[in-house]
């Protein structure tokens, strides 16, 4: 049997029982059919997690009973920021969960001159918690204990100047430059961004290199908005961090 993983946002310790979330109770008893009894494992996004027995569990109500600790980590290495346009639809949904699995440290969305999304108020919030739960889930399936650290969507301008990595990548498919030039460098930590549908501008691109962005290119073809991140990311984290 797979195990069954289930994040959530409050205090865990060993010998105490808590009280999961609606969704969570949806999932473990309507979809998964889990009873009382059945095992899970519990993680809060602070490191490691807890073995756990659901002590109930139906669609409407579900709580577990916290079990022994197990200090585990599989965060990569590699810290990587990943600060990507808005984009339309599902494809934002994409990029997170599929950069969560891969393995990203932080995530900005981010507005630039050719964004079409414009987020405020109580669309913003809701949207942000849709995203959290997103990464959420996309660690439950990935065995992550910590989740990316997702900001609230930012004006390009607002971003660039206010990273503290080793390196700052932009993806601009006319540069001459690849990652595996890079290769040779030591890093521990990189920006990488990547633009809307339609890129970035070139100002927003003079923009990123006058503030030290080294602009590179994937290979001799285009990728979409939401395939371009995870392209890119893979490549990083076979070149810095923890994919072999």
């Amino acid at each position: 049997m797979r195990e069954i993983r289930v994040y959530t946002d409050q205090p865990l310790a060993t010998g105490t029982e808590v009280a999961l979330d609606d969704s969570a109770a949806r999932h473990l008893g309507a979809v998964l059919r889990l009873q009382a009894g059945a095992p899970v494992t519990l993680f809060n996004g602070q490191g490691g997690e807890y073995r756990a027995t659901l002590s109930a569990c139906n669609a409407k109500r579900a709580s577990a009973q916290v079990g022994e600790f197990v200090a585990i980590e599989r965060e990569s290495p590699l810290h990587i920021h990943l600060g990507i346009g808005l984009s339309r639809g599902d494809r934002m949904d994409w990029v997170l969960q599929k950069a969560t699995e891969a393995g990203v440290s932080e995530i900005t969305p981010l507005y630039t001159e050719r964004t079409e999304v414009k987020l405020k108020g109580d669309r913003s919030d809701k949207k942000q918690r849709h995203w959290q739960q997103i990464c959420a889930s996309a660690c439950e399936q990935s065995l992550r204990n910590r989740l990316p650290l997702l900001h609230a969507p930012t004006p390009l301008e607002q971003w660039l100047p206010r990273l503290q990595v080793d390196q700052r990548l932009v993806l601009h498919h006319r540069s001459d430059r690849t990652l595996s030039q890079l290769r040779s460098l030591q890093v521990d930590s990189v920006a990488l961004l990547i633009g809307p549908e339609g890129g970035l501008s070139d100002r927003e691109i003079d923009a990123a290199l006058l503030t030290h962005f080294v602009s590179l290119r994937l290979g001799p073809r285009v990728f979409r908005t939401e395939t371009a991140p995870i392209v890119a990311i893979s490549v990083l984290q076979s070149l810095w961090g923890d994919f072999l």
